[in-house]
């Protein structure tokens, strides 16, 4: 039986950016179906009790830049851990990959993914500005009517009942990966949803 996983992130965290590759591969060798799901984090935070970053302790935040490097270091990934243009809103982009996904298919949401998060980690683009999410679908070979229907009351629906869904399956940090209703919060737990994944699937996990 295909197994399904629950891709639950929002377009500006880093450590989206830091395991989506690795994410995407993992799901491809275990021919997973992925389900891109980008969520509003300013919705499940007062539901889950999260802080945006700059509202957590000082403390906090300094690590979160510590290991931002420590990571980049360890994967061999380029990254910049205050880049220009941080923080900055995802919402548009967010529909955007949706709109890709509803249109296109999970293959091109999961390249746009990888853009978007680049634009704002590697090379340091605005993904606020209407105008670069119209050029980051021309870079990815997609139709440019995409950016007009990322603003459709059908893609804004989609957005904050994916919001909702992640409330409901209890996620509370991006990305998180969800596979039979288990949860495995960060890219540092790939390895975990990567051995969950060569379990053979009961019906219980699927209840």
């Amino acid at each position: 039986m295909r197994r399904t996983i629950d891709y639950y992130f929002t377009p500006q965290s880093p450590w989206t950016y830091l395991g989506h590759a690795r994410f995407v591969a993992l799901a491809q060798a275990a021919d997973a179906t992925v389900r891109v799901r980008p969520v509003d984090f300013g919705a499940v935070f007062p539901v889950s009790g999260g802080l945006p970053l700059g509202k957590r302790a000082p403390q906090r935040q300094a690590y979160r830049l510590v290991e931002l490097a420590r990571f980049s270091r360890h994967l061999g990934l380029p990254l910049n851990p205050k880049p220009k243009f941080f923080p900055v809103g995802g919402d548009d982009a967010a529909k955007l990959i949706i709109a890709v996904d509803l249109h296109d298919g999970t293959d091109a949401a999961l390249r746009l993914c990888a853009a978007v998060f680049a634009a704002v980690w590697v090379q340091e683009r605005n993904i606020a500005d209407p105008t670069l999410l119209e050029t980051l679908v021309a870079e990815c070979g997609l139709p440019a009517k995409r950016a007009e229907q990322s603003q459709s009351q059908a893609v804004q629906e989609r957005y904050e009942a994916y919001t909702q869904d992640a409330i409901d399956a209890q996620v509370f940090g991006a990305p998180s990966y969800v596979l039979d209703g288990e949860i495995f919060w960060g890219q540092d737990r790939l390895d975990f949803l990567a051995s969950a994944l060569e379990q053979p699937f009961t019906q219980s996990q699927g209840a």
